[in-house]
Formats: C-alpha cells, sequence, structure tokens
C-alpha cells in the first residue's frame, strides 16, 4: 500500500490541505466558546441566496441512483466479503466509528478494499476453516475515512502526523480511481461529522486536486455527506452547494446527532438529555432534521438516506428478537413513508426487512419526486429538547456499555454486538456524554438521587465488578478492561468536556512504526 509513489500522493495531500484543517478546527473552538456563552445556532443570513435560489447538484452515476438499503462495518476481511455479498445496494467500508485505528487495521483494512475491488478477497477463517468469496453481484462500494479531527501517528509528513481523512482518502483514492472508473464504478465516499460548508468546500478543493493529480475529471469522485452534527443542520444547502460536482446527497447520522446535541450545548442545564434510549427518531428535533433532510435534498436532485437501524438479530430468544426486528420494520417503514431514499443497517439479516418496507413505497430507484414542500422546520424545530426520566438503570447502561465498548476498542475491534445492539464510537460517545452531562448538571435520578461523582464511582464498581465475573467466565483477559473502565471514568469526570473519546483512547493503541 505504502509505495513510493502513493506515500508521494499522500504526502502533497498534506501539504496542500493540512493547514486548512487545522484552521477549521481551531473555528471549532471559536464556535465552541460562542455556545457557552449562551449564543443559539441559526440558519446564516450571509447564505440566504444559496438556500433561497435554485440550482441542483451534477447528475450522480447510474450504480449510485437505487440506493434503497445500505450496509455498514468495518474494513477487516471477513467483514467486507460478508456486507459485499448481503444482498444490499451499498457497502459503506468504514474506517472510522466501527473501525479501531490500529496502524495495522488501516493498512489491512486498505489492502482488504484493493482486494475487494479486484475480485481477490477470498478468506479462509483461521479457527473455523470456513471458506469466504465474493458473490457474481456484490453491492456497490464506498468508503468512510475517518472525521477532519483525527490524525494518522504512524504517518508523518514533514515531522508532523498527517490528517487522518487525507490519509484514508487518498491512499483508496491513489490506489482504486482508475480501476474502479474501469469497471463501471467509481471512487465514492460518505465524509464524516462535517460541523459547516467552510469543512465541506476543503473537502470539495481536496477532489479536485486529487482528480487532477491522476488525470481523472471533475465529478468522478462522489461523496454523501453524513448529516450528524446539530451545527451542521443549519446549513445543509451550503453544504450541498459547495460539493455540487461531488455531491451524491445526505445521510441522517442519527447517533452522532444525538452525540453532537449533547456536545454542543453541554454547559447548558436546559439541554439536559433523558436516557439515551428515551431519544429515539419521535423526538420532535430528531423528527424535524430527519423531514429537512428530505426536502433540502430532493430540492437540489439528491439522495436524502435515513438512518441506522442498529439492532441484530437475538439469538435464543425469539420473543426478544421479535420485537427487536418489529422495532426495525417501524423504522424503516418511517423512513420510507417520509420520502427518504434509501437507508442504513449494520447487520445483513436487516437487508430484507428493510428491504420489504422500501419496496412497499417505492415506484422508481429513489424518491426524489417527494419534494416534502409541507416541511417547514425553523431553529427552534431543531433545538426543541426532548423531555423524559434520567435513571439509574440508565447511568448503569452508560456506563456499562462505554466501558465494554472502549475495552473492544482498545483490543482493535471498534463495532461490537452488545445486548441486541451493534455498538460503535458514535453509540459510545452518547453514553459517556451522557454521564458527563449528567455530572455536570446535578441532574437528580427518577429516585431524587443526584449524579455526582460518588454515585458514579459507586455504579462503576458495580458494573466493572460484573463485567470482569462475566470476562473471567469466558476465560477472556481483563487488562484491556481496566484501562477502559478507568479511560471512561476520566472521560465523565474531568471538568472539561473532550471533543471525541476516540482522542485520548487513540494515544493508548499500540502502533508499528512506518515502513521506510
Amino acid at each position: 500500500m505504502l509505495n513510493p509513489e502513493a506515500v508521494g500522493f499522500l504526502t502533497e495531500l498534506e501539504r496542500q490541505f493540512g493547514s486548512r484543517r487545522w484552521q477549521l478546527l481551531e473555528d471549532r473552538v471559536r464556535v465552541q466558546e460562542k455556545l457557552d456563552q449562551g449564543v443559539r445556532p441559526d440558519f446564516l443570513a450571509e447564505t440566504r441566496e444559496i438556500r433561497e435560489s435554485d440550482w441542483t447538484i451534477a447528475p450522480v452515476p447510474l450504480p449510485l441512483l437505487k440506493r434503497h438499503i445500505e450496509i455498514t462495518g468495518p474494513v477487516d476481511r471477513k467483514m467486507v466479503i460478508n456486507a459485499l455479498n448481503s444482498g444490499a445496494d451499498l457497502f459503506m467500508a468504514d474506517f472510522e466509528d466501527s473501525t479501531s485505528p490500529t496502524w495495522e487495521n488501516i493498512l489491512q483494512g486498505q489492502a482488504n478494499l484493493h482486494d475487494a475491488i479486484r475480485r481477490k478477497v477470498d478468506f479462509i477463517h483461521p479457527e473455523t476453516g470456513k471458506s469466504y468469496a465474493l458473490v457474481e453481484n456484490p453491492a456497490v462500494l464506498l468508503v468512510r475515512p475517518r472525521g477532519w479531527h483525527l490524525v494518522e501517528q504512524n504517518f508523518l509528513v514533514d515531522g508532523e502526523p498527517m490528517s487522518a481523512a487525507l490519509f484514508d482518502f487518498g491512499l483508496y483514492f491513489f490506489h482504486n480511481a482508475h480501476a474502479l472508473v474501469a469497471s463501471g464504478l467509481g471512487p465514492w465516499f460518505y465524509l464524516p461529522k462535517l460541523e459547516n460548508h467552510a469543512e465541506a468546500r476543503l473537502w470539495n478543493d481536496v477532489f479536485l486536486a486529487a482528480q487532477k493529480a491522476l488525470g481523472l475529471p471533475v465529478g468522478t469522485i462522489k461523496a454523501t455527506v453524513l448529516l450528524e452534527t446539530i451545527l451542521a443542520a443549519f446549513e445543509m444547502d451550503e453544504i450541498l452547494w459547495e460539493l455540487k460536482d461531488h455531491s451524491a446527497g445526505l445521510n441522517c447520522g442519527r447517533w452522532d446527532y444525538i452525540f453532537s446535541f449533547i456536545k454542543k450545548f453541554r454547559n447548558d442545564s436546559s439541554f439536559v438529555l433523558p436516557d439515551r434510549n428515551l431519544v429515539g427518531m419521535d423526538q420532535h428535533f430528531l423528527h424535524s432534521y430527519s423531514q429537512l433532510v428530505i426536502r433540502t435534498c430532493h430540492r437540489r436532485g439528491a439522495h436524502a438516506m435515513g438512518g441506522m437501524a442498529a439492532q441484530i438479530p437475538i439469538k435464543n430468544d425469539p420473543e426478544r428478537n421479535a420485537a427487536a426486528m418489529e422495532k426495525v420494520h417501524a423504522d424503516k417503514k418511517r423512513e420510507a413513508e417520509n420520502g427518504h431514499d434509501g437507508t442504513w443497517v449494520a447487520h445483513p439479516a436487516l437487508v430484507a426487512i428493510a428491504r420489504k418496507e422500501f419496496q412497499a413505497v417505492f415506484t422508481e430507484d429513489h424518491q426524489q419526486q417527494v419534494l416534502r414542500e409541507d416541511v417547514q422546520v425553523n431553529a427552534e424545530d431543531l433545538l426543541t429538547v426532548p423531555s423524559g426520566p434520567v435513571t439509574e438503570a440508565g447511568l448503569r447502561q452508560n456506563l456499562h456499555i462505554g466501558t465494554l465498548y472502549l475495552e473492544a476498542w482498545l483490543r482493535g475491534v471498534g463495532c461490537v454486538p452488545l445486548y441486541g445492539l451493534m455498538e460503535d464510537a458514535a453509540t459510545a460517545e452518547i453514553s459517556r456524554a451522557q454521564v458527563w452531562q449528567w455530572r455536570r448538571h446535578g441532574t437528580e435520578l427518577e429516585d431524587g438521587r443526584t449524579v455526582d461523582a460518588h454515585l458514579i464511582h459507586e455504579i462503576m464498581d458495580e458494573e466493572l465488578t460484573l463485567i470482569g465475573d462475566q470476562f473471567r467466565q469466558l476465560e477472556r483477559p481483563t487488562d484491556a478492561l481496566t484501562t477502559a473502565a478507568d479511560l471512561l471514568l476520566n472521560l465523565v469526570l474531568r471538568d472539561e468536556f473532550e471533543e471525541f473519546l476516540t482522542l485520548p483512547a487513540y494515544q493508548t493503541l499500540s502502533h508499528s512504526p512506518l515502513p521506510s
């Protein structure tokens, strides 16, 4: 993967765009300072003309017109094969929320996608001996690089770690763009965690430079933006505008969106959220944002993708499994009837469920003819705080799930099935952010107790004992468990809110040196 030509391509990307990335991250800090002072976001006056004028994005290629079902997951070899074979229309290979970014995981993931594009991705499981190979017509491949906030510590440019986003994008694009175009497809991406249209503009300029360097026409790259931050919800039109030649639509990244809602208004006690399992798409602020994505995208000739169904099949418990699958049916039915052009699932078993609900509504490959002119969303709609209790059970769940996820992440596993849900970094972020928020504002539990450091330590000790007993019964080592619990406690008890849990967690991962 890291041959001299690829290294040169990556180095040039970082030198050309690295300083702009840092400036945009500094801009995030200044915006947060204003939010902490009580300023609330609104639609931008200076870009009103973009929102009110008539324009559309460039047409998307034929393989991106039908996106009814997309499956997402990490980039390990077995997962890549299973996802491509899942029966979904597209597979988003995820270097971000569902991949723990060990150096081995990142490079092996790039190799796996390189091989999959060339249909050389066969795999034999070392323990079971089971053989995995691609079917005749696999899902169309998209790739999600890491966000602007992360670096790749194992690749230095002029003595400094390179942007992880540019590394993931650049290495995949350099090795595969021409091969994908030759096969009738293309280098197509998902862009995570953008907070404003200036960050989208940076991606667009990266795309222009990368296409020029490889002699490919403008628009070869297509990218769907994950609408997963509360600030980006006020700049949907502007983000599509900045990426107009390269846009493939917007996606409702609901879990990161909830996390962003907590994070951005973390110092305002009026924005305290109830238990995590009460914050669903029926809540007004989430329903409003989902509806606005549909209206905005369809007005601009873009796809409006629905959110992730995180449920997974529950073995040996038919009743619980039936209840979980019914939730998936209801979620996908709602999305299809609202006008979404497709949706996400986290497990191959959910593909058929989601497809059934979308096929019941669809008359074409997409629903861009459903303009949803009835939708009128203002700032108040997007900022309506859901009501509901904060309970001991919710606090326990957050500490329990957060610890288990971090334990797996520190072992190099970024996507973990836990209690009937597929947990990734986004859902873990909600768990730790809620505990921090509840402690920060002295939130009262339903039983009258206050969430403070003492109560958090008390419950964490109990949950850690429970998890440790489970690990010992399974003969699993507990070294990473202790580290994970300490890391989580540090995150929820510190005075200042850490922007992303993956930033301190990344420091604990072991890395091999960059090959010369």
